[in-house]
C-alpha cells in the first residue's frame, strides 16, 4: 500500500517535471540534453560544488564531469566562480537561464504544498513533516548531502512551497 503511493507520488512529480522540461526545450539552440539537464539539477542541488565533489557525487571521472561541466557553461546554465578560500579552486553556480528550467519543478511542488496544506489539519501536516524528515535525515544514508533547498533548511518544518 504505502510503496505503491509513494511510487505514484514520486512518479508524478518526475512526469511532471521532464514535460516541463520537453515543452521548454522544442530543438532549440543551446537548450539541454535529458542527462545535461539531470547534470545541472545536481549541481544545483549539491549547493554550489567543486567539479570534484560534482564527480564524486555521480561517481564518475573527474575528466568526464568537466566535460559535462564545460557543456553546460558553453550552453549558459552554469558558471565557475573562483572560490574566496582557495584561488585556485572554483564552485559551479548555477544561472538565471538554469533557474527558469528550474521553477517548472518547483512550481508544481508549490502547487501541491498549497493543496497538502489547505486539505490536511495542523497536526496531519506535522505528523507527514516529521516523516518526511526520518526518510529524509535517516533512511537515505546513500544520497546524503548538503542539498540546496531555495532557502529552506531540510526538515525544518518550514518547507511549506
Amino acid at each position: 500500500m504505502v510503496n505503491s503511493s509513494f511510487t505514484e507520488i514520486y512518479t508524478k512529480f518526475k512526469l511532471n517535471f521532464y514535460r516541463g522540461i520537453f515543452e521548454r526545450l522544442k530543438e532549440r539552440e543551446g537548450s539541454l540534453s535529458a542527462a545535461e539537464a539531470y547534470s545541472a539539477e545536481v549541481i544545483h542541488a549539491l549547493n554550489k560544488p567543486t567539479i570534484s565533489q560534482f564527480a564524486e557525487f555521480l561517481q564518475i571521472s573527474k575528466s568526464n564531469a568537466t566535460y559535462k561541466v564545460n557543456a553546460l557553461i558553453k550552453k549558459g546554465f552554469i558558471e565557475k566562480i573562483k572560490s574566496d578560500s582557495d584561488k585556485r579552486e572554483f564552485h559551479l553556480h548555477t544561472t538565471e537561464k538554469f533557474m527558469q528550467y528550474y521553477a517548472i519543478n518547483q512550481n508544481y511542488i508549490a502547487t501541491v504544498m498549497e493543496r497538502i496544506n489547505n486539505r490536511f489539519t495542523p497536526e496531519e501536516l506535522q505528523q507527514f513533516d516529521s516523516m518526511l524528515t526520518i526518510i529524509s535525515r535517516e533512511l537515505m544514508p546513500e544520497a546524503h548531502v548538503q542539498l540546496h533547498l531555495d532557502g529552506a533548511q531540510e526538515g525544518s518544518g518550514d518547507e511549506q512551497s
